[in-house]
C-alpha cells in the first residue's frame, strides 16, 4: 500500500511504512520521507531566487564540506517531466558506502531539489524504492 503526498503544487507516493514529515523555513519547506531503515528522502521547495544549478551545487558543497573524499558525477536527468540537473554521489560514513543522488527543477513556487540517500546494506532493499518515489513526482506549473 502506498500513501499519497499533495502541496503546494507537487505530489508523489510513498510506501505506507515510511514516515513522512515537513518543515518550514523562511525560504520554502522541506518534506523528509524516511524510511525504515536508514534510507531516506528530502524533497525542498527552495523560494530564494536561486537556479537549480545553485542549490545542487550548494549541496555537494555542503557533502564535500562534510566527506572530502565523495566521489561524484554530475547528471542530466528527468523528473516530474523537466530537465533535472544534479549530482550521483558516493562517500564513506560509519564504514558503510553511501549512495546519494540529487536533482532539482523549477517548480511554480520556486526551485526544488531532491536529494535521496542509502548505505550500501540497504541499497538493493532502497533504491528502488526511493527511484519510484522520484518517478511518482508530479509539479504544476
Amino acid at each position: 500500500m502506498t500513501q499519497h503526498y499533495q502541496a503546494d503544487g507537487v505530489s508523489f507516493d510513498y510506501p505506507d511504512d515510511w514516515q513522512l514529515s515537513r518543515e518550514e523555513s523562511i525560504d520554502g519547506w522541506t518534506v523528509l520521507l524516511q524510511s525504515p531503515g536508514t534510507a531516506f528522502l528530502t524533497l525542498t521547495c527552495d523560494q530564494s531566487g536561486a537556479t537549480t544549478e545553485e542549490i545542487v551545487a550548494a549541496v555537494l558543497d555542503a557533502l564535500k564540506d562534510e566527506y572530502p573524499t565523495l566521489e561524484v558525477q554530475a547528471k542530466v536527468d528527468t523528473l516530474a517531466g523537466q530537465m533535472a540537473v544534479g549530482h550521483d554521489i558516493q562517500f564513506i560514513s560509519l564504514d558503510l558506502t553511501n549512495t546519494c543522488w540529487t536533482r532539482s527543477i523549477y517548480s511554480a513556487d520556486g526551485v526544488l531539489l531532491i536529494l535521496c540517500q542509502c548505505n550500501d546494506l540497504e541499497l538493493e532493499q532502497y533504491e528502488p524504492v526511493l527511484r519510484a518515489i522520484c518517478a511518482s513526482l508530479t509539479v504544476e506549473e
